[in-house]
């Protein structure tokens, strides 16, 4: 079961994790707690975080965090979402998708940037990514992601794990994000329903060349009809031919913003042992959240 929820996990099943580890009840199969140690070493995290934001002067930040490790699919952030400094919730709180097991369909959920860090599988080493807007770019998704009304008229009704990215079958978290954005930077006409108007942002994403690369997925396709929040009917045949799938997922939003948004920049923290590194540029850590020649490493004792 483990490696089902891996996969599942890696395609942005964001859900029971994150939500036990912020205290609310747990819906799906229940993780691992962290003990008070490591629940206290991942709020010193928090709190770094939230002064590197607060110093930054930005408005927001478009957020990844790792789950379980991936690398034997080549990744390292499955789930992303939006931290606002002005959150009704809490300052610098992640608006993001989610999927409620109880009532088995996405939702939206406004959580603390500390239960945010906390929805990882490994307190002991952890990645997290932050991508700081110009701002102007960040004034206006700001206005989409604080209105309620604007962020859950793109909020599909059937969620995937896997979703494919051009089709308004399923949704994922990160695809939700990616059509929030769509809708803020797109100029879309005014759609009758979620799935006409998710159809325009796939589209606009499209011409302006959002591509998620295919992740070779092989045999573990076949566990796929026993994990239900993994679907394929949305996939095209070819991929599945090929044994690969097309989803959204943090790397394929950094590399779009990266490439459509001049000014754009990255952050990037990770924790492992009595360490904390700090990176900015859009080089990536090293795995083992080794440091580098111009990074920040923080000790935590």
């Amino acid at each position: 079961m483990r490696s089902l929820r891996g996969l599942a996990t890696m395609l942005c099943l964001a859900g029971a994790a994150t939500l036990a580890q912020a205290g609310l009840p747990r819906t799906c199969a229940a993780p691992e707690a962290f003990s008070a140690t490591e629940q206290d070493r991942l709020l010193r995290i928090a709190a770094l975080v939230k002064d590197e934001l607060d110093a930054s002067g930005a408005r927001l930040a478009l957020v990844a965090r790792s789950g379980l490790n991936l690398a034997r699919f080549g990744v390292r952030y499955s789930h992303a979402g939006i931290s606002l400094k002005a959150s009704r919730n809490a300052p610098w709180s992640v608006r993001q998708l989610y999927f409620a097991c109880d009532e088995q369909r996405p939702s939206l959920y406004d959580q603390g940037l500390p239960g945010f860090l906390m929805g990882i599988d490994d307190a002991h080493e952890g990645y997290l990514s932050l991508l700081l807007l110009p701002d102007a770019e960040a004034a206006a998704l700001e206005r989409s992601a604080l209105d309620d009304r604007r962020a859950l008229a793109l909020l599909a009704a059937d969620y995937s794990a896997n979703a494919y990215p051009f089709s308004a079958r399923y949704q994922n978290c990160n695809q939700w994000l990616a059509e929030l954005w769509a809708a803020t930077f797109g100029a879309l006409p005014e759609a009758a329903d979620v799935p006409a108007r998710r159809v325009q942002a796939q589209a606009w994403l499209r011409g302006q060349g959002y591509a998620p690369p295919p992740i070779e997925v092989g045999a573990w396709m076949a566990l796929a009809p026993f994990v239900p929040w993994l679907h394929q009917d949305d996939h095209p045949p070819e991929d599945l031919e090929r044994r690969v799938m097309r989803t959204s997922l943090p790397s394929a939003i950094e590399a779009f913003v990266q490439a459509t948004v001049p000014g754009a920049q990255r952050l990037e923290v990770c924790h492992a042992g009595d360490r904390v590194v700090l990176r900015r540029g859009w080089l990536p850590i090293a795995d083992g959240c080794r440091p580098a020649a111009g990074d920040r490493v923080v000790a935590l004792d």
